[in-house]
């Protein structure tokens, strides 16, 4: 009974983020239509284990951040958490996560991502006889790197409905040219009375059109606008097996995702969780062009009142390879 109300609460809400009316909808691929790709990475390996699903609060930490900020609401002390992921590439992502409960004021938090591209090969196309041009490797090299700073709040309204949200300041450069600008997330976490059962509703990047250079002389052209991918989810979790003695449980999630860049998108995402220590997390990924297949295990160990926290995921792409995330954080 309580899994075909999650089944039906879930069709629902994620019919009402694809649904659209009057005129029957032009099936229009909106790939390539965006920027600030790197925005979309999830930073936190607890997340990504779980089939990128955001709605992830149960032993919450400060890596909410970068998924629902609403679930931050629930963190009553302060929690750091320290990310690295060798992204595709040879890509280095990094990330730091604080946060801060202050009662009834609520809870603050600041992040931080990295990425950093390495050393590029630069590449030219070289004139040759007859008017033809061919591509040389010069022997110089030149770099790229994204950045995103946040500041994040978010309150309990009552004692089952958090409100929560992040601005951030982005910026990207390539070989030395350079554009920032400023993003906006939002989100909710609602307990339903039903058990466990809880609802969330996530929109992300909120921000302005954005240019990497401006008028080009050379070419009389004007600027090119680059768009905010912009994306909206709304999610379902439960857990079973969960008994108020016990500290043994297993959380389902279900997630749909529209983003205003890509197809509509869905993520499934499970934990295990034995004596509130260890994790074991899993997930899949549905209707990616290679992201699939998620794993992840995760350790948290009590000292007083303080505690420390290790998380570890891998991450398929099919053809791309794999990716390996790692994480540690501290309670106080």
């Amino acid at each position: 009974m309580v899994l075909n109300r999650i089944l039906v609460v879930f069709l629902i809400s994620f019919a009402a983020l694809s649904a659209q009316s009057g005129i029957d909808p032009v099936n229009i691929e909106r790939a390539g239509q965006s920027g600030w790709q790197f925005l979309k990475i999830n930073a936190d390996p607890r997340q990504a284990a779980m089939g990128g699903v955001l709605l992830v609060n149960n032993s919450p930490n400060a890596n909410a951040a970068f998924g629902s900020p609403a679930i931050l609401a629930h963190i009553p002390g302060f929690d750091v958490q320290f990310n690295s992921m060798n992204w595709i590439a040879d890509i280095k992502h990094s990330s730091v996560a604080i946060s801060k409960g202050f009662g009834k004021y609520g809870t603050f938090g600041l992040s931080y991502v990295a990425m950093d591209y390495g050393d590029i090969p630069e590449t030219i196309h070289e004139e040759r006889q007859g008017g033809t041009t061919a591509p040389v490797i010069t022997g110089e090299y030149f770099t790229g790197s994204d950045i995103a700073l946040g500041l994040s709040y978010a309150k309990l309204i009552t004692d089952r409905l958090s409100l929560g949200g992040n601005i951030r300041y982005i910026n990207e450069e390539i070989a030395g040219i350079g554009m920032s600008n400023w993003a906006i997330d939002f989100s909710t976490l609602y307990y339903t009375g039903i058990n466990s059962l809880r609802l969330s509703i996530a929109a992300k990047n909120f921000g302005s059109d954005t240019h990497l250079v401006g008028y080009s002389e050379e070419l009389q052209s004007e600027p090119v606008d680059i768009r905010m991918p912009l994306e909206f989810r709304t999610a379902v979790a439960y857990d079973f097996f969960a008994l108020d003695e016990d500290n043994n449980y297993l959380t389902v999630v279900l997630e749909g995702k529209v983003q205003s860049d890509g197809s509509e998108k869905v993520n499934v995402g499970t934990e295990y969780v034995f004596q509130n220590m260890i994790y074991v997390r899993g997930g899949y990924r549905f209707n990616y062009d290679s992201e699939g297949l998620t794993f992840g295990l995760g350790v948290r160990y009590p000292f007083g009142a303080y505690g420390i926290s290790f998380n570890y995921t891998y991450l398929d792409f099919g053809v791309l390879n794999q990716v390996s995330m790692f994480s540690f954080g501290l309670v106080f």
